[in-house]
Parts: C-alpha cells; sequence; structure tokens
C-alpha cells in the first residue's frame, strides 16, 4: 500500500462511521457510531464459537466508556461531544473471543478530523449483566478487530517527516483468550508501506541488454 493509498483508507474510514447497518456473517456484526447511524465494516474472519443471533443486544458504547476507569483521560475527552449531529467516532464490532456465551464487544475510537485510532477495547459480559474491560490499547493510531477467531491489534507507525494522513507502515499482533486475559499468539508482523510501491521499478531493456 502507497502513502496515498493510507490516506484514502483514512477517508473510508470516515464514511464506516455514516453508512447503514450490515451485520457481519458468522457471529460476527459491526456497527459504526456509538449512538447514530450504524455502519458495515470490511470482511472479517468468523469466530470458532459463533454467537446466536438472539442473543446479540446493542450496547451504549459511549456511556461504557465514560464511565470505565481504565479508560485514559484523552480518550474520554473525545468522547465529550459528538463529531456532527450525534455520531460518535467510534466503532463496535461484537464477535466471541472470550467463549463467553454473550458475545464480546470490541470497540475502537478515533479522532473526528481524520479517523486516527485513539483507542482499542474488548468487553466480556458479567454475569450480573455489567461489562468488563479485559483489553485495553491506547497507542495512537490503533485499531482492533477480529481475525481467524483471534482479536487482530494493528497499529500504523510513522516517521519523523510523516503526515498524520499518511503512515509509512503497520504492525500487527493477533491476541488469543487464554487464562482470563488476552496473550500474544504468534509473531507480530509488519508492513512497509514504502517498500510496496512500483515508483522504482527497473527500465525495460531491449533484446541486446541495453537500455532502450
Amino acid at each position: 500500500m502507497t502513502k496515498g493509498g493510507a490516506a484514502t483508507a483514512g477517508v473510508a474510514a470516515v464514511g464506516l462511521l455514516l453508512a447503514g447497518c450490515n451485520p457481519g456473517g458468522d457471529g460476527v456484526r459491526t456497527e459504526g457510531s456509538a449512538t447514530g447511524t450504524p455502519a458495515p465494516k470490511g470482511a472479517v474472519s468468523a469466530s470458532p464459537v459463533p454467537s446466536p443471533a438472539g442473543r446479540y443486544k446493542k450496547v451504549d458504547a459511549v456511556e461504557l466508556l465514560k464511565h470505565d476507569p481504565k479508560v485514559g483521560t484523552d480518550v474520554k475527552k473525545s468522547l465529550a461531544k459528538p463529531c456532527a449531529a450525534d455520531e460518535y467516532p467510534v466503532e463496535v464490532t461484537y464477535a466471541s473471543l472470550t467463549g463467553n456465551k454473550a458475545p464480546d464487544v470490541i470497540i475502537n475510537v478515533m479522532t473526528c478530523a481524520d479517523s486516527v485510532g485513539l483507542g482499542a477495547y474488548v468487553f466480556r459480559k458479567q454475569s450480573d449483566g455489567g461489562y468488563d474491560n479485559v483489553y485495553r490499547n491506547e497507542q495512537p493510531s490503533v485499531s482492533a478487530g477480529v481475525n481467524k477467531g483471534g482479536l487482530e491489534v494493528s497499529v500504523q507507525t510513522y516517521d519523523a517527516d510523516d503526515q498524520v494522513c499518511c503512515p509509512s507502515g503497520e504492525d500487527v499482533l493477533t491476541y488469543r483468550w487464554s487464562d482470563d486475559r488476552f496473550t500474544p499468539y504468534g509473531e507480530k508482523s509488519h508492513t512497509d508501506y514504502s517498500k510496496t510501491t512500483v515508483d522504482d521499478a527497473p527500465v525495460p531493456v531491449d533484446g541486446t541488454g541495453s537500455e532502450g
């Protein structure tokens, strides 16, 4: 992906907050703004233990974050008011990650202006009906999703001269639920966007081996 492609992806993320609802397949369901119109997300891999649709219950993600002591002050400040109308920069995904009977709630919080990730969280429903924050990552440009039944967390990386719209790369790490917590599964992968361009392709040569 080129830096321009990364910027386009950021614009697309804004669109997610304003689009209509579309349930994900095989027990994974994603919504956009927590209090505005829900939005679809790109395809995600199914959890090995899909949650029956009848057990799916929408949560007020903004209120959940505001009242959770584990959520950082900067993230809470970003949720003090909506970006526009009643649209908050929050994306919510429901999926079975912890083996719980009720779906777990994955929440991504972004900036209003450019959809840069501010925080990624997983909430697990408790027997008393409340939710426990079992995963928190507040690194800049973080985003969480579902991949092959695991929690996949990506963080965009920047060089010193990069603009907010255009990161140089991305780190991705998958987590599995074990011993009542998420633990890293496998190696962290890194994609360097600058090495995926074709700008430096070699000049074609003629049949003699010299440049044409």
